[in-house]
């Protein structure tokens, strides 16, 4: 019988208008439901849902081990208290039974909950819970958002688009075939990227791909990849959410009241750009699914 495979988008948040709610991810949702294999059936099932209110576990994540889902989009947009330990401990069984997870936060304490997240949780740095563990990259990256304190690399404007580095060898989650040279060069910039870098003690997890700074020319992880394992399923950590949110991929679908910096429009002139973008994210959601990133 023929599998489609369900996918989660969950933030960490309860839903609040002036924030970043999973409604703010609605163009990746439709195109990830909008993915056909070569009969032109659907190759996901896509759900996408804020948590529910803080202090309880949340009702899907502490029992995602035992729900339906094939994969989990984690968008992890709270100050430190999104997940409770129910959540994590959950998630782990999840991804222990072959689950693929992808952890996406950003700049400075923003989504440290990941930080209890057996495994990917130690791939993400923040200001204040597992600060890198290299002294060196604690300083201030972004100067133009002086509210915010490291780590907040500056790829770029809100609304632009960075060209980044695969590192080699070229992991499947970047292969373009439709790119001069094969490989996804393109994602969405954002002012103040979060960190992320290889937990020492595990094997499976490597830097798969780095960007640099606009402003001080620094080199930072764009994302960490765990390969799939008898012990665990895929999974993917990435040094911001805004690769994937509404704003970044056309600003003119709004942001909360608090982003200050003004957007660039260079996405919305750059179809390669664009093409690249999503191509990343498909790649993404075949990957966690364990199916080929090549032919859908």
């Amino acid at each position: 019988m023929r599998h489609i495979h369900r996918i989660l988008l969950q933030t960490t948040i309860p839903y609040a208008e002036d924030d970043w709610h999973i409604g703010r991810f609605t163009l990746l949702r439709d195109h990830l439901a909008g993915m056909r294999d070569a009969e032109g059936l659907p190759l996901f099932e896509v759900t996408a849902r804020d948590r529910d209110p803080l202090g309880t576990p949340d009702s899907v994540l502490s029992t995602l081990d035992t729900s339906p889902f094939d994969e989990l989009w984690l968008f992890a947009v709270d100050t430190g208290d999104g997940l409770t330990e129910a959540d994590c401990q959950a998630v782990g069984r999840f991804r222990r039974r072959g689950g693929g997870l992808l952890v996406a936060r950003d700049h400075m304490d923003l989504g440290s909950s990941v930080c209890t997240l057996g495994g990917v949780g130690a791939a993400h740095f923040f200001h204040t819970k597992n600060p890198d563990p290299d002294p060196s990259r604690h300083q201030v990256d972004d100067t133009i958002t002086t509210t915010i304190s490291w780590p907040n690399y500056h790829s770029g404007a809100n609304g632009d688009f960075q060209r980044i580095e695969p590192n080699l060898p070229l992991h499947p989650v970047l292969i373009d075939p439709d790119a001069p040279d094969g490989a996804i060069r393109f994602l969405p910039s954002h002012p103040h990227e979060g960190a992320v870098g290889k937990p020492g003690h595990d094997a499976s997890a490597r830097v798969i791909a780095t960007g640099h700074s606009k402003l001080s020319g620094r080199s930072f992880n764009l994302a960490v990849a765990f390969e799939p394992s008898p012990e665990a399923g895929p999974a993917m950590a990435v040094s911001t959410f805004h690769h994937f949110a509404d704003y970044n991929w056309d600003p003119s679908q709004g942001c909360p009241s608090f982003v200050s910096e003004t957007p660039g429009d260079g996405l919305a002139r750059s179809p390669e750009a664009r093409r690249s973008i999503r191509r990343y994210a498909a790649n993404l959601a075949l990957w966690l699914a364990g199916r080929p990133v090549t032919t859908p």
